[in-house]
């Protein structure tokens, strides 16, 4: 008997200091995710990427899972993020933001076929989500098939009349199939849901130069830099579209304002160069160049005179261009 209570007693208190143990893993586990979460919002990345792992390490919990995966995902950790995606919809296969989250990811990473595979099951599980639709159909795109492409994006649209993203990306399929008259009523109605989206009008400038309307491509252009006086497409853009009409110092000047908002910018300088090299400054040019080749060495201007010079200070300043 006495060997029984004993027993007994033993388990009682086993059972007790278990419970007490699983009652301080819960505790510290939601500390961590506490942590974590609050760092998220701050921008500590690096800390809440740490509080969410430890935090997973005592708990595969659902909404932990998908709290990395932003956090990887924000520091470019791809990958890492698609593996946690795999986790989450081992955990609820049928949770249609995780299906999506986990078909741009994969998107992202140049998977179309794993794109598809995801959308296609979210919109088995619900035909009438647009963004299931579009997703579908960037990948569709990626993959050269223009026409389903656009069958997918059409579809998403009839879902989501206001769908700018959308509109906009079955313009861009449009003008890969050189339709560009027939791109503009896209990038007209993306442009009125968004007008401070600068996207739409680089692409109406596009399909203007295609055109041959300049001047109207140009306003186009310009447009975006009032916008954005940062963007370094448009800058590019516009630049070229001076230099394609002989218009060199506007062209420059172009680049300079572009330079001087982003010293960094390494194309910047090789066109200017370019547009300096066409009116006759070689030396100008040259030290564009130089800079260019400086900021980015493994560029396009790199690779162009790779192995043809074995003193670059010696080069002929205007070969490159």
């Amino acid at each position: 008997m006495a060997n029984f209570f004993k027993t007994l007693f033993s388990s009682s208190s086993a059972m007790k200091e278990e419970n007490i143990q699983s009652k301080q893993e819960d505790k510290n586990f939601d500390i961590l995710k506490y942590d974590g979460v609050r760092a998220q919002q701050i921008g500590q990345l690096a800390y809440a990427a740490k509080c969410f792992t430890e935090a997973l390490a005592l708990k595969e919990d659902f909404e932990t899972l998908n709290h990395l995966a932003g956090v990887y995902s924000r520091q470019d950790r791809l990958e890492e993020a698609m593996e946690l995606f795999d986790r989450m919809v081992a955990i609820e296969p049928d949770h249609i933001p995780t299906l999506l989250n986990r078909a741009n990811l994969a998107f992202m990473l140049e998977h179309a076929e794993q794109t598809i595979m995801d959308c296609d099951r979210a919109i088995e599980l619900e035909p009438e989500e647009p963004v299931a639709w579009l997703i579908r159909g960037k990948a569709k795109k990626f993959r050269q098939q223009p026409l389903e492409a656009i069958a997918d994006l059409t579809k998403a649209i009839s879902l989501k009349e206001d769908f700018a993203g959308a509109y906009l990306l079955r313009a861009e399929t449009l003008m890969d199939m050189n339709q560009m008259k027939e791109a503009l009523p896209d990038i007209e109605k993306a442009i009125e849901l968004n007008p401070e989206e600068e996207t739409p009008y680089l692409l109406r400038g596009k399909i203007h130069q295609a055109l041959n309307e300049w001047e109207t491509a140009e306003k186009e252009y310009s447009q975006v830099l009032d916008l954005n006086p940062f963007s370094h497409e448009a800058a590019l853009l516009l630049g070229a579209l001076k230099i394609e009409q002989n218009k060199l110092d506007e062209a420059i000047g172009i680049f300079d304002e572009a330079i001087e908002n982003d010293p960094g910018f390494a194309k910047g300088y090789s066109e200017r160069g370019r547009a300096k090299n066409l009116k006759g400054d070689k030396e100008g040019a040259f030290e564009d160049l130089k800079k260019a080749i400086e900021l980015n060495p493994e560029g396009e201007e790199a690779q162009k005179i790779n192995g043809q010079h074995s003193n670059f200070d010696n080069m002929y300043k205007g070969g490159i261009f």
